[in-house]
């Protein structure tokens, strides 16, 4: 794959995953949730959890208020930067922060208590440890279950579940990627069709994962692993600029965006194609006229 810096990308879409979230989803989780923080702290384990991005985000949303929170990611560099950044993030909002002797964080304040801890493992080597197994109240996984063996990494996350706990799965990608204006409509066809293609063959582990279509198999897919739904959404990313360009760093999201669907051009387009839908798409974006659109699906239950 082109490189280009993963961090900063992760960074640079944490306010276009922000908007994009379906807030029907997650206002129907928050409801369930909180009256159960009234009584006792919540444990919440994240697989896949990148800069720990996603804590941070349902802290920001009021829904984290007494939580034990494990999150793993199989990238070391992205463990790093969580425990190196969230600091920063919680000293802006006002909490005590404390470390323990793993390196944990802890935040307090404003009625609040959070511990947050980050592993580097492995997702589903991880929850095969039968210590997880019916021991957490909240499952998330972020813009993952897509880029895994979907069938069991749902159900291993299920059975991580205590009886009555909660499920919430987002921007679980679901077929649909346009980039506007169009060039061609017979090569921005191919384009994308060939990119989707990419993603029916893309192994873990050897094993095929969600693919494309992910997002709609988990409409039969949880019920099937014995979860009740409580609400489904569409969560799609808009990236487009206004007067002022694009804002924060969503122009340089585009640009890792373009290079990994290029990425997965090669060898299945003809070179000379490849490289102009790569030219004109990055002159579009530096003109600020690229539109980008991607469908994905949110996801919030219970186990039954």
């Amino acid at each position: 794959m082109t490189n280009f810096d993963f961090l900063r990308y992760l960074r640079a879409k944490v306010p276009v995953d922000d908007r994009s979230l379906n807030r029907v989803v997650f206002d129907t989780l928050a409801r369930r949730l909180l009256p159960l923080m009234e009584h006792r702290t919540l444990t919440v384990l994240e697989v896949g959890c990148g800069l720990g991005s996603m804590a941070a985000r349902l802290a920001d949303w009021g829904l984290l208020r007494r939580v034990r929170y494990l999150g793993v990611d199989v990238n070391p560099a992205c463990i790093t930067a969580a425990r190196e950044e969230l600091p920063g993030w919680a000293e802006a909002r006002g909490f005590q922060v404390s470390l323990t002797d793993r390196g944990d964080l802890v935040l307090r304040g404003g009625g609040r208590h959070l511990e947050l801890a980050f592993r580097v493992g492995e997702a589903l080597e991880f929850l095969h440890h039968p210590a997880l197994s019916g021991a957490w109240d909240l499952v998330l996984a972020h813009a993952f279950l897509d880029l895994m063996p979907l069938e069991e990494t749902v159900r291993r996350l299920l059975t991580c579940l205590a009886p009555g706990g909660a499920f919430y799965f987002t921007l679980t990608f679901d077929g649909t990627t346009i980039f506007w204006p169009p060039l061609s409509p017979d090569l921005d066809e191919r384009v994308t069709a060939l990119y989707h293609q990419s993603m029916e063959e893309r192994r873990w582990a050897g094993r095929p994962t969600g693919g494309s279509r992910a997002g709609r198999q988990l409409f039969h897919l949880l019920p099937a692993a014995g979860a009740e739904m409580w609400a489904a959404g569409g969560s799609e990313w808009v990236v487009w600029a206004g007067p002022a360009g694009y804002p924060g760093e969503e122009a340089f999201f585009l640009e890792c965006l373009l290079a990994m669907v290029a990425d997965s051009l090669s060898g299945r387009l003809d070179p000379r194609d490849r490289d102009f839908w790569l030219q004109e798409r990055r002159r579009q974006v530096e003109a600020g006229e690229l539109v980008f659109l991607a469908r994905h699906l949110d996801f919030c239950g219970i186990k039954e």
